[in-house]
């Protein structure tokens, strides 16, 4: 063998080894990663090949007692555009165009749109940022304009879409119907976040193409549930004359802040809660909940319930007459005053509610109860002034009513010598608007203490899932004779007392007045000034407590004169809408059938999800509200007020992401 052949044959032996040992190599580094590695490649094929998509699921509406939706779930949309999609040519013809439509949606010049658009198209940006938070229809018209029609391959649209609570009826009751998000959970919408709250479904999709996904089973793994529905106890049409009496007010006498409520007698549901404050531009807006949380001195309107005590203890009598001096009376030094000057003589206890004499009540109590001042204390909190009513809305205010038992040098709230006097009339005491309100309710309610109900049940599918009743808290505050007495003593308050300015002869109203000052340690002392009372004063329908806190000192302050014309225009404006409402149904009886009607359509087309409802008629935002809820993907053809026709028939079954057109 030549030297040459045995070189080659050596280097084929060498090629032989080292083909061998790497055979040997891939085949343990094969082993390798399938026994010990091939866990981790298999997941990481997974993530790249299968993804979990979200179906995301409506939270619960909140609607008010007549069906008017409060808040409800709507699309937010962030639209983007990628540069480098749209062909060069598409881009140069369509650009002026774009830009036109642009510019009439958002409100800027044309010329801005098409620099920006040109600067980025130069730039190959493949996010151009264009608009966010769009509602559905400036999102539909959007898809509309040149470029954008072409869609994501062509025309480079990117739409981000996120669900936002909105509240079609703008800043109506919006403390009461509140929010549950990062900011906490505030009023109705917090309460109830367990039942409104969405649970979110998903599915499992298999990646076929760049971009592109399929389904891998016919079914989604877990199907999306939307939250249950909350009815309210508001009435719209009763909040927005509660809303326009006090803004008008609160307006007229520069006052910081105020609320007033509306409540129904017999059951305690909540019809209208206006809680309006004044922000730095003059402007006012539903700023705190004033009238669940805000705990202070009442003033006068508590008069009602020291008088209360005395009768039930037998202490007095509404007939016996009390010596109101001069208008002054000395109490340890310190003078307890009416504003009456030169006080109002020798008048009866009944007589002095309805003047409101300081005097009169603190004299009664303090000759009543002086020896015994816990007796006075225990009748007070036998009334629920001492305790929390214990609504479901977060926030309410801790009342405080001062204790013999409980005395502490210091401590302002420790019991003293002025303390029996002081409470008597509404001072060193605390309660709120609402309990204030509960306590006058049950005197118009014939000593039935109801607890105030914000809602009215609970819906899931268009189904009744939990209906609230009436709470009693108490079903006898007082014996009948006293209530009687009392509801005769508020009504004359609004005959010849401190609330006749209110009188009508031809509708009756009865209350309480009430005045109280504030922040008088300052040495600029402000001025609460409030009205508590029932109407129609016979059979009441309706208590409505009213308060306004600090009224501009020169234009007014007493309760008479501030807050008791705003429970007039209350009580008058729903009397005069119950009257009318009497007129239609007399002169037109089908009438009566509408709410059965009203009824039977929500039930027909609104609550059954499955079914396609009938929108024909309905004013647009209304209608894609109702779809979108259900699922749909609604694309909007025309003008954009009324539907006048719906591509999916009513009745016809529908599926989540199904497409529906509205012309």
């Amino acid at each position: 063998m030549s030297t040459t052949e045995k070189s080659i044959v050596d280097k084929l032996g060498w090629l032989v080894l080292v083909l061998a040992v790497l055979f040997v190599v891939l085949i343990v580094r094969v082993g390798f990663i399938q026994s010990v590695e091939g866990e981790y490649y298999r997941k990481i094929s997974v993530q790249r090949t299968i993804k979990t998509d979200t179906i995301f699921a409506n939270r619960g509406n909140i609607y008010a007692t007549g069906g008017n939706l409060l808040a409800t779930t709507m699309s937010k949309y962030t639209v983007r555009l990628d540069m480098v999609t749209i062909e060069n040519k598409v881009f140069e013809e369509n650009i002026n165009a774009l830009s036109d439509s642009l510019s009439v949606l958002f409100k800027k010049p044309s010329s801005y749109y098409r620099n920006y658009l040109r600067t980025g198209k130069r730039r190959r940006n493949r996010y151009l940022f264009l608009a966010r938070d769009l509602g559905y229809i400036d999102y539909a018209r959007l898809k509309t304009f040149p470029i954008l029609k072409l869609g994501q391959y062509r025309g480079g649209l990117i739409t981000e879409q996120r669900n936002v609570r909105a509240r079609p009826l703008g800043n109506l009751a919006v403390r009461t119907v509140g929010y549950s998000d990062y900011r906490g959970n505030v009023g109705v919408e917090g309460a109830y976040i367990n039942y409104l709250k969405e649970h979110h479904g998903w599915r499992q999709k298999q990646r076929i193409a760049k971009g592109q996904w399929k389904p891998i089973n016919d079914k989604n793994e877990k199907e999306p549930q939307d939250g249950s529905d909350v009815i309210t106890t508001i009435d719209v049409n009763i909040q927005d004359v509660v809303h326009a009496a006090l803004l008008e007010q609160l307006e007229t006498f520069e006052a910081d802040h105020g609320c007033a409520m509306v409540m129904e007698t017999k059951t305690g549901e909540i019809r209208a809660i206006v809680n309006l404050g004044k922000y730095p531009n003059g402007n006012y807006f539903e700023k705190r909940n004033y009238a669940i949380y805000e705990a202070q001195e009442p003033g006068s309107t508590f008069k009602l319930a020291s008088l209360l005590v005395g009768l039930e203890d037998k202490k007095v009598d509404t007939g016996d007459v009390v010596d109101t001096e001069k208008g002054v009376m000395k109490v340890y030094g310190r003078s307890i005053i009416d504003s009456h000057r030169g006080g109002y003589g020798k008048i009866s206890l009944a007589r002095a509610i309805e003047v409101s004499s300081n005097v009169g009540i603190a004299k009664m109590v303090m000759e009543s109860y002086k020896s015994n001042p816990q007796q006075f204390v225990d009748g007070i909190n036998k009334l629920g002034f001492g305790e929390k009513i214990g609504v479901p809305i977060k926030g309410e205010g801790q009342p405080f009513i001062p204790n013999p038992k409980y005395v502490k040098r210091g401590d302002p709230n420790s019991w003293n010598g002025l303390s029996l006097a002081w409470m008597a009339w509404g001072y060193g005491v605390k309660v709120t608007p609402l309990q204030l309100l509960t306590f006058y309710n049950a005197i118009a309610n014939d000593g039935v203490m109801v607890k105030p109900r914000f809602i009215k049940e609970l819906r899931n599918q268009g189904e009744v899932e939990k209906v609230f009743e009436s709470e009693v808290l108490n079903d006898k505050i007082a014996s009948e004779e006293t209530i009687n007495k009392l509801q005769e003593i508020l009504k004359n308050v609004v005959i010849r007392g401190t609330g006749e300015k209110l009188y009508s002869p031809s509708f009756s109203m009865a209350g309480k007045t009430g005045t109280c000052q504030t922040e008088y340690w300052t040495g600029n002392t402000q001025y609460v000034s409030s009205f508590t009372g029932f109407f129609p004063a016979e059979n009441p329908k309706y208590t409505c407590v009213v308060v306004v806190n600090k009224p501009n000192k020169h234009k007014g302050y007493y309760g008479a004169t501030v807050a008791a014309p705003v429970f007039k225009a209350i009580a008058q404006k729903i009397y005069a809408s119950s009257l009318q409402e009497k007129e239609v149904t007399l002169d037109l009886p089908k009438l009566a059938s509408l709410e059965s009607d009203y009824q039977e359509y929500q039930k027909e087309n609104l609550d059954l999800k499955s079914k396609m409802p009938d929108v024909r008629g309905m004013a647009l935002m209304d209608a894609v509200s109702v779809l979108e809820n259900k699922g749909l993907l609604v694309d909007v053809q025309g003008g954009l007020e009324y539907v006048k026709k719906q591509s999916i028939t009513k009745g016809v079954d529908i599926k989540r992401g199904q497409q529906v057109v509205l012309y």
